[in-house]
């Protein structure tokens, strides 16, 4: 009986001690590039980020003659904006499923899993701006008996 730990220093020794915090490191291909898969509603966009000029390529288009609205094109930046890194990464991003709207999302956080791949000391900045997390949120389905998901037929008394 006397190998009993009897106290938090001793369990803290037998154990191992101290568990360090996961380390983040750079994860490049071959061609020097940071990839990350990004997701938002049904769209799904693969995303390439390597040095360069600043220029944003979305299936083989400049972003702005992509995504018309500024709303989207500002989306689409928000991370590249809060990281403090505009114009110092060229983004290649082939982007498919769902509306212009989810497809910027997937885009942004694509990006945003890209940058943190490719500098990972950017990960705090781009998680305190809620950038890495994936917006869950989906279309609920059409239930029978129902007009949409929710929405019931319209009642008649006669």
């Amino acid at each position: 009986m006397s190998d009993q730990i009897q106290s938090l220093e001793e369990l803290g020794a037998a154990v191992g001690a101290e568990e360090s915090a996961p380390v983040h490191v750079q994860k490049l291909d071959q061609y020097g590039r940071a990839y990350a898969t990004g997701k938002r509603k049904d769209a799904v966009a693969r995303v390439w980020v390597k040095p360069g000029t600043g220029k944003i390529i979305v299936n083989t288009k400049e972003y702005t003659e992509y995504f018309g609205r500024p709303v989207l094109q500002m989306v689409l930046k928000q991370p590249i904006v809060a990281a403090d890194r505009d114009g110092q990464f060229d983004i290649i991003a082939t982007v498919a499923g769902g509306g212009l709207s989810g497809q910027a999302g997937a885009i942004r956080h694509g990006i945003s899993k890209a940058l943190t791949y490719y500098e990972p000391e950017l990960r705090a900045v781009l998680k305190k701006g809620g950038f890495l997390t994936r917006d869950s949120r989906v279309v609920e389905r059409k239930k029978y008996g129902r007009a949409k998901a929710r929405r019931s037929f319209q009642f008649s008394k006669r």
